[in-house]
């Protein structure tokens, strides 16, 4: 679940990332970055999915038929994506399987105690953890975010070896920890000062602002890391 999803919905299962493209005649560690137009092609689908639809969808389910109505409106979209994907045949994972009975189990609570806020804290906290998390691997020597981008675009071995990519994942760990440490602490203030309509639409605008500007910053810096260690490399 992204942290920046405040109905706590899942995002698409990833399909075929762009691949990165190792740059073999320039020497054992160069490597080349895919087009941002084609990240940008393949990730920006999956955000509407997973953090402006859900919050959509919430908000109008609430704003004509209260909690209770919004509630069944959230827990129908996770089975809707749940059910799409498996009509079209991608299979459906077992973490995305779970994902929809924890939504169903939050809503269910937050139904009983007739209270939104329980039904929003368990992600935020969520967050919190993930923060945790980047902070954690830093010192531990396995930066979170080299895992992630990883996951996204394979690297060769060698160009991860170099000292200089090291010292980027590990900034950029610490960068992405102090943006989900302030996503968490946004959203817990305005969960618990301020009303759903509100915290639906401003945290979500103040998170995806933030994410942004997080995600320019992490691909400025690692352009500018891939141009030394080629340049080196060659």
């Amino acid at each position: 679940m992204p942290a920046g999803t405040p109905a706590g919905m899942p995002v698409t299962t990833p399909a075929a990332v762009p691949a990165a493209v190792p740059a073999d005649r320039a020497g054992h560690g160069a490597f080349e970055l895919p087009r941002l137009t084609a990240m940008l092609r393949h990730a920006l689908p999956r955000f509407v999915e997973g953090v402006i639809a859900p919050v959509a969808v919430f908000y109008a389910a609430f704003a004509l038929l209260g909690l209770n109505g919004a509630l069944v409106a959230a827990v129908a979209w996770v089975y809707g994506g749940i059910a799409w994907r498996w009509l079209r045949g991608h299979g459906v994972s077992a973490m995305l399987l779970l994902a929809g009975l924890g939504v169903t189990a939050r809503a269910g609570l937050a139904a009983f105690t007739h209270s939104a806020v329980l039904y929003f804290l368990q992600p935020t906290l969520g967050t919190l953890m993930v923060a945790v998390s980047f902070l954690a691997s830093v010192p531990l020597g396995r930066p979170l975010a080299q895992k992630v981008a990883t996951d996204m675009v394979p690297m060769p071995e060698a160009f991860l070896r170099h000292a200089r990519v090291r010292r980027f994942f590990r900034r950029i760990s610490l960068l992405w920890a102090l943006v989900f440490f302030v996503n968490a602490a946004v959203s817990l203030w305005m969960l618990f000062h301020q009303s759903i309509g509100v915290y639906l639409w401003v945290r979500t605008g103040l998170v995806a602002a933030l994410g942004a500007a997080a995600v320019a910053v992490s691909v400025w810096g690692f352009r500018r890391c891939l141009h030394q260690v080629n340049a080196v490399t060659a």
